[in-house]
């Protein structure tokens, strides 16, 4: 069931991230409730080293993806180191869009949700290594 959870939490994530990673390399506002996630998208938060923050959340969610169908224990915790990052790297992006920005993007929440739920799943996965 971990694995389903895993599974399925970090394919929407993917497809969050990737919609957003699309929406930023063609410059277009993303579809929102408010204006929060055109003003997270085009501020200096939305890139890393030139890298779209977006892309780099599609890459953790697709490495997590491909991590729930393998039941290696190299698998299991790279996974969980995995999500980890992303969830340390997702509280301050949270922290920037209320602290700095003063708004929140829906699809960040959507995607943070997404990465709360899978990194659960891994961390539960991580269980059977550590009994």
């Amino acid at each position: 069931m971990t694995r389903l959870v895993l599974a399925a939490s970090a394919a929407c994530g993917a497809g969050v991230a990737a919609y957003l990673t699309v929406v930023h390399f063609r410059g277009l506002a993303p579809i929102c409730l408010n204006s929060g996630c055109d003003i997270v998208q085009r501020s200096r938060y939305a890139e890393l080293a030139g890298i779209p923050v977006a892309a780099m959340g599609a890459a953790t969610f697709v490495l997590l993806l491909a991590s729930a169908s393998v039941r290696t224990a190299a698998a299991i915790i790279g996974a969980a180191a995995v999500a980890l990052t992303g969830i340390v790297f997702a509280a301050y992006l949270f922290y920037v869009q209320l602290a700095v920005l003063h708004t929140v993007c829906m699809w960040c929440i959507a995607s943070d949700v997404l990465l709360v739920m899978a990194a659960s799943a891994a961390a539960l996965r991580l269980r059977p290594l550590l009994q």
